[in-house]
């Protein structure tokens, strides 16, 4: 079982007034999905100049949780109301909703399937176009069940989960369930600067192979990093 480190490459600002949710960078853009019932938002913003091209709210009622790219759309959860948002990736513009049963966490996408968490020890994978349920995996590590799986980003034949309330991530194979490997991604905030943020929640495969952007709930910077073994 390799166990890794996040080696930080370089260092972003980010707004501490958000409560990060889901991360997705695509072509040099990030999307970020942000939480609390009055105060979610989903924007777009470029991370070369930190300028954002487009924001919006969502109603009252919703607590905004993972998103992810596919094709031209965006799919973003909430937390207990069991709806699902299609938006447009232009204006993030909403298209339609679609109910689902349980709790939405972590979102993320293949080319063919959308793979999702519920803070259980389940991936649920759904159709990228209905949203429709295909069924789900268990995920195991040496046998156990690893819960709280969080925000979730799908690269190459994995999906890399947080650990909510952790600062672990996990490798898993998404046929399988097995973890394959475990980030420990502490360290990242100075001591003094991560006794006024939250907990880690938030992972974005980077447009450089190999490379994540990674921050949490009320961080004041988000992290450019690789993925390297323990020393």
């Amino acid at each position: 079982m390799p166990h890794l480190r996040a080696d930080v490459i370089h260092v972003l600002p980010h707004d501490p007034s958000l409560f990060t949710q889901g991360l997705e960078i695509d072509a040099g853009t990030l999307y970020e999905s942000t939480g609390k019932r009055g105060e979610s938002v989903l924007r777009a913003m470029s991370l070369t100049t930190g300028e954002e091209s487009a924001r919006v709210h969502l109603p009252d009622r919703f607590f905004g949780e993972g998103i992810t790219l596919t094709g031209d759309r965006i799919w973003q959860l909430t937390w207990t109301s069991g709806t699902a948002i299609l938006r447009d990736r232009a204006e993030l513009r909403e298209i339609r909703r679609v109910d689902y049963e349980g709790e939405g966490w972590g979102l993320c996408s293949f080319s063919d399937e959308l793979v999702m968490s519920d803070g259980s020890d389940e991936l649920t994978f759904r159709d990228p176009e209905s949203f429709a349920e295909r069924g789900g995996v268990a995920v195991r590590l040496g046998g156990d069940p690893v819960t709280d799986l969080n925000e979730l980003e799908c690269v190459g034949d994995s999906v890399w989960a947080n650990v909510w309330q952790t600062d672990l991530i996990v490798r898993i194979d998404p046929k399988t369930g097995r973890v394959t490997a475990v980030v420990d991604a502490g360290g990242l905030l100075s001591e003094q600067r991560a006794e006024r943020a939250g907990v880690l929640n938030g992972i974005a495969a980077t447009d450089e192979p190999g490379e994540f952007l990674l921050t949490g709930k009320n961080w004041p910077s988000m992290f450019r990093v690789r993925f390297v073994p323990v020393r």
